[in-house]
């Protein structure tokens, strides 16, 4: 007899466990946002329940959410990270590459690659001569226990600026350029937070040194 009541609250028990896990992931609306994203309620439940709007500027992953995937709920965080001062470009080259939100990791990898060559003798080229330059720091970096951190493109940038700054969310610095990683031929695209520079990036020189804000998308 004691072996089967010992069954039957050892199932009861189990029951409620995978129930109280299944609620877990199931929208809550007596908590916030970030409890539900914690508790792993999908990206694309709270966006159809709440809207977009509802996820920016949410500190999550290390950043903070500035844009959702419509698609498959892919989320991309951003954070400064100016707190190792202003950091170089690297070597100067010809390079155009993309401004879509989404397209800085692609770009971050083709810099570095740009880097690995001897560009002192191209036309109009530089050699930066170290590994000391922000493309590079960043893609190595490890910050907060991640690792797949970026610089973002010019659009992503806008981005954070619209759906964070304006909102008076985040942590971004409105005294300082940073970078984007963004380039049309041998000129990166920079960005100020500073509502005077109306929330766009605009073309800088390589031979400038700028601040550092970081990406991770997940």
């Amino acid at each position: 007899m004691k072996k089967v009541l010992f069954i039957l609250v050892a199932l009861l028990m189990f029951n409620c466990t995978k129930e109280d896990e299944t609620e877990l992931t199931v929208f809550n609306p007596e908590l916030s946002v970030l409890q539900n994203l914690e508790n792993g309620v999908a990206v694309l439940e709270i966006k159809e329940l709440l809207g977009a709007q509802a996820l920016f500027g949410i500190e999550y992953g290390g950043g903070f959410i500035f844009y959702v995937d419509e698609t498959d709920g892919t989320l991309l965080v951003a954070t400064d990270y100016t707190a190792i001062g202003a950091t170089s470009w690297g070597d100067h080259f010809d390079l155009t590459n993309s401004a879509l939100i989404g397209a800085g990791l692609e770009n971050t990898q083709q810099i570095v690659d740009g880097n690995l060559n001897d560009n002192s003798s191209v036309t109009n080229g530089f050699e930066f001569g170290s590994n000391d330059y922000v493309f590079k720091i960043v893609l190595d970096l490890e910050y907060k226990n991640y690792n797949d951190w970026f610089v973002p493109s010019s659009g992503a940038m806008k981005a954070i600026f619209d759906n964070v700054h304006s909102q008076g969310l985040g942590n971004f610095d409105e005294t300082i350029f940073y970078w984007t990683s963004t380039k049309e031929g041998y000129q990166p695209y920079v960005m100020s937070f500073n509502s005077n520079f109306g929330g766009e990036t605009f073309l800088g020189s390589c031979f400038d040194s700028n601040g550092v804000l970081i990406v991770r998308k997940f």
